[in-house]
């Protein structure tokens, strides 16, 4: 049975010549950033486009794998998400065959979350393309642009 590409979701449209004359908007913040949000998005899709993962999905799976045994709630705060939000995460990895949910060894009212075989492999790949879509990030700028980048980003979001 053939594969099918996906088609890439775009939540902005690129630039085109001719329209830089945006008026006062240019010195909205949030302006600027929702245009690089759907820059980044974009090339993240283009990327992760033959791995069917989701950012979350990613994220996710990292976790899991860098907190072997996490519990679900656990799993929720490191993502700032909210539980259910991180539960339907969980149970589409699960489907997946990518994470498997057993009993915590120290609380037995915690289901403890662990990648299986298949989401060690999954996450390697995922890695794979996520060096190479932090390649094409990061060669818009310096390394003390993109250590100072994170930083003002992290003003933001903490």
């Amino acid at each position: 049975m053939p594969r099918h590409q996906k088609e890439a979701v775009s939540i902005t449209t690129p630039h085109v010549a001719g329209d830089e004359d945006i008026g006062e908007i240019r010195n909205i913040v949030g302006f600027h950033i929702r245009l690089a949000h759907g820059a980044v998005y974009r090339h993240f899709t283009e990327t992760f486009a033959e791995l069917d993962l989701t950012q979350k999905q990613v994220s996710a799976l990292w976790l899991v794998h860098d907190h072997p045994d996490v519990a679900q709630t656990g799993l929720a705060q490191r993502m700032r998400m909210d539980r259910a939000t991180t539960m339907a995460i969980v149970n589409r990895l699960e489907e997946k065959g990518y994470l498997v949910r057993r009993k915590s060894r120290s609380d037995g009212r915690k289901q403890a979350l662990n990648l299986t075989e298949s989401g060690r492999k999954a996450l390697a790949t995922a890695r794979r393309a996520i060096n190479q879509h932090e390649q094409w990030l990061k060669s818009r700028f310096s390394e003390k642009e993109v250590t100072k980048l994170i930083e003002l980003l992290t003003r933001i979001h903490e």
